[in-house]
């Protein structure tokens, strides 16, 4: 027989926002705090991994692109202080071999950006993928596949522009312009 009245209090669930984007990581956290999230927050992944440290959270929600070490250094870092931190990336900059690394390094969730509290709230919880997401039913333009051609090549050589340029056979500058562009849409 089990005696509610000596159960602890439900602990308040504690999120880390890790974005380079300031104003993004003041509305997420406000609007996560209303949600009952106990927010800490950090704008690199040298700032996330020394709060990180200190307190291990039990959810992150991660920026991939970030001035420094990208987002996915952080995903190994959150998972080797606690397996259970439910991982959200957020990135701007979309691309299938970064949503696989940053699984494969164990994120729960990839959501691309613009994305608002509910969206990345409904990712937290599901811990299952969606067997019934609908499926697109053309295949990708040649410009998007570009995109993520270079963004694999780029991840293959651990973000190295100068390697990856000569891996593709393109001069480093145009590949730096191809990188300042939007990935193409799908």
């Amino acid at each position: 027989m089990t005696n509610t009245a000596l159960e602890p209090l439900s602990e308040v669930p504690t999120l880390l926002v890790v974005d380079d984007d300031e104003i993004f990581v003041q509305t997420l956290s406000r609007a996560m705090g209303k949600r009952g999230f106990s927010v800490m927050t950090a704008n690199n992944v040298a700032q996330a991994t020394i709060i990180a440290s200190a307190s291990p959270p039990q959810y992150a929600v991660i920026d991939l692109k970030m001035p420094g070490e990208s987002g996915l250094s952080l995903i190994r870092v959150l998972k080797q202080l606690s397996d259970q931190t439910i991982i959200v990336v957020l990135t701007g900059y979309a691309s299938i071999a970064t949503a696989v690394e940053a699984i494969k390094l164990g994120a729960t969730s990839y959501l691309a950006k613009p994305a608002n509290a509910d969206q990345i709230l409904q990712a937290m919880q599901s811990s299952e993928g969606d067997a019934l997401i609908p499926m697109a039913n053309s295949p990708l333009s040649v410009d998007r596949m570009e995109w993520e051609h270079i963004q694999r090549v780029l991840n293959d050589h651990q973000g190295n522009i100068s390697a990856t340029a000569r891996s593709l056979n393109m001069h480093r500058r145009t590949l730096q312009r191809k990188l300042l562009k939007r990935p193409a849409k799908s």
